[in-house]
């Protein structure tokens, strides 16, 4: 059964406020999701958040989505709200975070690049890209996941997966 945007809205606020409750993960990594649909994808990228043990999920101009996909995640991943790109790399920065860019233009491969403890991945719509100019930010090292097939995209929440699980693999082999 379809849910209606007022369901929605109504589920999405009470989540939000327990979401206030929630712990950071295990793992130092940080994902920003930035300017995504507020559709399938932001829930399932809290669920695998969880899973993985994520510090934190940022979200970057993006409006209420139905936590139900999420399986409760929502509320156990802390979520920092933002207008603009700007302000959550302000915050990410002073925090001595490393950027990484998901893209499938990306200059180094996921598997090739060691990822330090303090790792940001962002991630952009899959039609439109990124909400600011990525030139503008020369700290964002830009990822690609290798594909080997013709479509050269993954779906976002896919590839947040696999960014998330080549993070905690090497986090753990360098123990």
């Amino acid at each position: 059964m379809k849910k209606s945007r007022r369901q929605i809205l109504l589920s999405y606020n009470k989540e939000r406020q327990r979401n206030l409750l929630a712990k950071v993960g295990v793992h130092d990594f940080v994902l920003v999701l930035d300017r995504l649909k507020p559709g399938f994808n932001v829930a399932k990228i809290f669920r695998s958040a969880e899973a993985f043990g994520a510090r934190a999920v940022h979200l970057v101009d993006i409006g209420p989505f139905d936590p139900g996909p999420a399986k409760g995640s929502f509320r156990k991943v802390p979520a920092r709200f933002h207008d603009d790109f700007a302000a959550c790399h302000a915050e990410l920065q002073a925090e001595g975070y490393t950027f990484f860019l998901l893209d499938p233009e990306g200059e180094a491969a996921l598997g090739d690049c060691d990822l330090p403890p303090k790792s940001v991945f962002v991630l952009g719509h899959e039609e439109f890209g990124f909400s600011f100019e990525p030139q503008d930010y020369p700290d964002l090292k830009r990822l690609v996941i290798p594909q080997f097939g013709n479509v050269q995209s993954l779906n976002v929440s896919i590839a947040a997966s696999v960014v998330m699980y080549e993070y905690v693999r090497q986090q753990k082999a360098g123990k």
